[in-house]
């Protein structure tokens, strides 16, 4: 099989040629940053909430990102249609726990997507996922929480429990499917000074997902594409407002050459 740094360009070029639909249900605060990075890439964005549609658009795309950043019941009730129908055609399903640990609602709504539809890739920060892996932390809003414990073990067990691919976000990603593990070590500190940097990961991730089968590899060249991309903006940038243009304009620009002089990747 080839390694990660050989995929990683290989797998932007398939998003980008391929152009799938990535159908989101995802938080309003950061809705217009999704729908961008996806367009970026080059794939095509579709932010469809309603439950009358939901699993008619689920049914046209070729991956589905749920972000309960901004959940309500009934949202969360149209993302299991969706997910529901996601699982039925067969693409991937990928779960933002966005805040989970911060409030007992979204460790529950989390749970019920969870316990009542296949996901196939769960992302968040430490904090987040490590709520969903059982463990007593809390969330400092949506933002990490420090968490003592072994990250590598809590989304081992977890990835392992619920079959599913899992990834932690923060100063080194980490990716892991029960079997393998990924850490991908680039990035910039401004990544955390701005709003839906997270939230477009998930897209970037469900856009690399709609294109390889392996979601672990996927989630992982998806990372180191967004990461690489993000050192080049902060060069160019003198603070979080400029950045968040050029992360796009990087992104859009990224290469072969120089994915393959910056990534930083073991796994």
């Amino acid at each position: 099989m080839p390694t990660i740094k050989l995929k990683a360009f290989t797998l932007l070029e398939r998003v980008r040629t391929q152009s799938p639909v990535i159908h989101h249900l995802t938080n309003w605060v950061t809705i217009y940053d999704c729908a961008q990075v996806i367009k970026v890439l080059g794939a095509s964005p579709v932010m469809a909430h309603a439950p009358e549609e939901v699993e008619e658009m689920a049914r046209l795309a070729s991956a589905l990102v749920l972000n309960i950043g901004t959940l309500t019941v009934p949202l969360v009730e149209a993302m299991k249609l969706a997910a529901r129908a996601a699982n039925a055609k067969g693409i991937p399903v990928v779960l933002d726990v966005c805040g989970a640990g911060a409030t007992a609602f979204r460790d529950w709504k989390c749970f019920e997507l969870l316990d009542e539809t296949r996901i196939d890739l769960i992302k968040g920060n430490a904090s987040e996922v490590a709520r969903i892996g059982g463990a007593q932390v809390r969330t400092k809003g949506v933002d990490a929480a420090p968490v003592e414990m072994d990250l590598e073990a809590v989304a081992l067990s977890l990835a392992l429990r619920r079959k599913c691919t899992v990834v932690i976000t923060g100063p080194e990603d980490l990716v892991v499917d029960g079997s393998r593990q990924f850490v991908i070590k680039n990035g910039h500190p401004l990544m955390s000074r701005v709003v839906g940097t997270g939230c477009m990961a998930a897209s970037v991730i469900g856009a690399f997902a709609a294109v390889e089968p392996d979601l672990a590899l996927a989630a992982a060249a998806g990372l180191i594409c967004f990461n690489v991309a993000a050192e080049l903006a902060a060069e160019l940038s003198p603070g979080p407002g400029s950045f968040k243009v050029k992360l796009f304009d990087c992104l859009d620009a990224l290469d072969e050459p120089t994915l393959a002089d910056r990534r930083r990747v073991s796994g």
